[in-house]
């Protein structure tokens, strides 16, 4: 063992699997280079699709959206780096990779159908003190979330993706063409070759499994007139990021919604800085911990400033640490440099922004479906399934699902309250927090926070 508590070439954590580098170990560069590459490739997809997905569905047009992917790359490497290096307090010094979270996906998608774009970085912008805050007292305040409160948040998550998933996979928000076969059949092969690839491949290629699935999509798309790359041509090769290119507009119910999404977004992060110093055979310090949360709070707001979504750390790379033994942050370092250059060449985001709705449909099928399942874990690993839980995991649910496939049913409702009450991430998950304390009983096997991703 290390002075600082790494297992370094040892088993970690009971497991079989050796740690060839622990946290505080530099590979050389001929090694530390295509494992950076490595975490990129693992986090690449989810970092692009998720602001896909929000940029479609509020409308943007194609050069906004591109430069919106752009942003994502640029912060995800900023984030990453701040975590692995820190400043000051800021930052948890461990090999975590940052990226676009999930947790925010449909709330944003609510508050810029609603407001439009600059509400959505407003609320950014002012909600994640919130995450900060909770860097600072979160020995006392994630009691509050034990298992079924994070499972419940969790399964709402994927459950009200999936609208979005299903409206990409048939062509997009608004197509003329939606629901056509060719449109279908495009999501249905990537669908198919991410769960084969996942499923009957191992190592890099089943890690993969998603991202390889995306490009065989791209290709295929091209024959069937679906391709576009128009964009890619008139995007420039370098460019500097500048500040609040939407504007700011601030709405109460739009930074409540973003308020309560980071308080989910920091439970997700204290389960994966848990799972990467696993990974090494010690539990996190609190100075770890702090510090991995201010950097997710401070980072998200700086993301708002600079025209992309919150962050949070990415689980699918807490996996790769534990699947290779590498758990050098040095390593996550070279990603984050990946990143932040991948984040200054606009024909990179142009690229990404040329996804044919149907190939970022059938992937999303997947991400989204996966959040669900890991949510479905959390509860039936960690959680008694008695009546108290079961009618909190019934009516949390319900409501949560019932919202966002009925939003007609509010429309008599004020404006600002249709916004926050049409949020099925928010009224499902209060419900089940509000459940949880006023019923009787306990709400998990124990009062630990569970790890669940959003952005796998």
């Amino acid at each position: 063992m290390h002075p600082d508590g790494d297992a370094t070439k040892s088993s970690s954590s009971g497991d079989d699997q050796l740690i060839e580098y622990g946290i505080e170990d530099d590979p050389k560069l001929t090694e530390a280079i295509p494992l950076g590459l490595q975490h990129l490739l693992a986090m690449f997809l989810s970092t692009v699709a998720l602001p896909l997905v929000i940029a479609g569905a509020i409308g943007l047009n194609d050069a906004e959206t591109a430069f919106i992917v752009q942003m994502a790359l640029l912060v995800a490497g900023l984030a990453t780096i701040v975590q692995v290096y820190s400043i000051g307090p800021v930052g948890a010094r461990l090999p975590i990779v940052m990226g676009t979270s999930a947790i925010f996906v449909a709330p944003l998608i609510n508050i810029g159908a609603t407001y439009g774009v600059a509400a959505i970085f407003g609320a950014v912008i002012v909600a994640a003190p919130v995450e900060i805050v909770i860097g600072y007292f979160y020995e006392d305040l994630r009691r509050l979330f034990p298992p079924l409160v994070t499972g419940i948040v969790v399964m709402l998550v994927g459950l009200t993706l999936i609208p979005v998933a299903m409206d990409y996979s048939a062509g997009g928000p608004g197509s003329e063409n939606f629901g056509a076969l060719y449109n279908l059949g495009l999501a249905g092969l990537v669908f198919v070759l991410a769960i084969g690839l996942n499923q009957y491949l191992e190592g890099f290629l089943s890690i993969s499994s998603i991202l390889i699935a995306v490009v065989v999509g791209y290709i295929v798309a091209y024959p069937l007139g679906l391709l576009d790359l128009s964009g890619v041509a008139n995007a420039a090769w370098v460019e500097v990021p500048m500040p609040l290119e939407f504007g700011l507009e601030f709405h109460p119910s739009a930074i409540l919604i973003a308020a309560f999404a980071y308080v989910i977004a920091s439970i997700e992060t204290i389960g994966d800085i848990e799972g990467t110093t696993g990974t090494v055979g010690r539990r996190a310090t609190s100075d770890e911990m702090s510090g991995g949360l201010l950097a997710d709070g401070v980072m998200s707001m700086f993301a708002g400033v600079f025209n992309a979504f919150p962050n949070t750390s990415f689980s699918q790379n807490v996996g790769l640490i534990g699947f290779t033994g590498v758990a050098s942050r040095f390593v996550v370092g070279i990603c984050g440099v990946f990143l932040v250059v991948l984040g200054l060449i606009p024909k990179v985001s142009a690229v990404a922004a040329a996804m044919p709705d149907p190939v970022l449909g059938g992937a999303a099928i997947v991400l989204f479906g996966m959040i669900f399942s890991i949510g479905l874990r959390i509860v039936s690993n960690r959680v008694e399934l008695n009546r108290r839980n079961l009618t909190i995991i019934a009516v949390s649910v319900v409501l949560g699902v019932g919202v966002e496939i009925t939003p007609e049913m509010l429309e008599q409702l004020p404006e600002d309250v249709q916004v926050l009450v049409g949020s099925g991430l928010l009224v499902g998950g209060v419900a089940a927090l509000v459940l949880n304390l006023v019923l009787p009983g306990d709400g998990g096997l124990d009062g630990e926070p569970t790890r669940s991703t959003t952005d796998d």
